[in-house]
């Protein structure tokens, strides 16, 4: 592949994340308050059936099992978990243990897919940590025990269903909104009873309810996982997660421009450093170009013009 195109992919994947660091603003902002399981279900349903309909093309032997369980580690059980320790920690603390995914996925990338670890893979790492601790972290931050197993249970998730997505890969003849709507049926479809059973569904949904559930099934979960899962198909395993730190970023942007949040200047550190760490895992993990082909020069008499 072409430098230039793997700069455009890395560009396209970005989005996803960058979609992603606006759920906290829409969700406390526009959702109603105290339904992360309906928020997850929201994410995932709608848009998965919705692609389903439109694809019409169902998972078959082996992929029926895949199908369900990327969509459950990818969908439904990385979001009831990512709730799971919003509710229960600091933004900051759970965006700090989020950002160990990268580095579960260069080890599981290493098993599966026998991917080499790299030092400037593991600096990588240890640079989007620091980076979010930079970004997000706060001096009163308290640890509560659940919150901090659900938020490394949901790194987990989410680097098992990268380096599954990797190895796996897309069948034939299925495109990448068929591939996406079958995760996010399978997601959706894990959430549905957790979401009647504890929380069940709300009696009323106000315009900007469904103005925010709109925003997170359309745009967070259609556009936004099928850009994502088109980039794992073109970027290395731990290329592509480390585009995962970018939601913080922009959730501390969006969160300066409408929560009236301050920026101190650790905090835009912080957010250089990250972009240092992505940038170097990029660069370092993009596959090199293929040598070009001979060219071969044909007589003068079978030249066309």
């Amino acid at each position: 592949m072409r430098r230039g195109g793997v700069v455009s992919d890395i560009g396209i994947t970005a989005l996803a994340p960058a979609i992603w660091g606006s759920t906290y603003l829409v969700t406390t902002e526009l959702l109603p308050p105290g339904r992360p399981y309906l928020a997850a279900l929201a994410r995932a349903l709608p848009a998965g059936l919705a692609l389903m309909a439109f694809g019409r093309v169902m998972p078959r032997g082996a992929w029926i099992w895949r199908a369900l369980l990327l969509g459950t580690l990818n969908i439904g059980l990385f979001f009831v978990l990512l709730f799971i320790a919003a509710y229960r920690l600091p933004g900051g603390v759970a965006a700090l243990i989020m950002s160990f995914q990268p580095m579960l996925v260069l080890v599981l990338a290493a098993l599966l897919l026998r991917d080499r670890i790299r030092p400037l893979h593991v600096v990588a790492c240890l640079l989007g940590a620091t980076g979010v601790a930079l970004l997000v972290l706060r001096p009163t931050a308290e640890l509560d025990p659940l919150g901090v197993v659900a938020a490394l249970a949901g790194a987990a998730s989410m680097a098992s269903g990268i380096v599954l997505t990797k190895r796996w890969a897309r069948p034939p003849g299925v495109g990448v909104l068929q591939f996406t709507g079958w995760q996010l049926t399978a997601g959706g479809l894990v959430l549905l009873p957790a979401t009647l059973l504890l929380e069940g569904l709300p009696d009323h949904l106000t315009g900007p309810n469904l103005a925010g559930l709109a925003y997170l099934g359309i745009v967070g979960s259609l556009f936004g996982y099928a850009v994502w899962f088109r980039g794992l198909e073109r970027l290395p395993a731990l290329a592509a997660s480390f585009l995962s730190l970018v939601s913080p970023i922009v959730a501390s942007l969006l969160g300066f421009a409408f929560l009236d949040q301050k920026l101190s200047a650790a905090q835009l550190v912080g957010a250089l450093v990250i972009v240092a760490a992505v940038a170097l895992a990029q660069r370092r993990s993009s596959p090199p170009a293929p040598p070009p082909a001979p060219v071969s020069v044909a007589p003068p008499a079978l030249t066309s013009r």
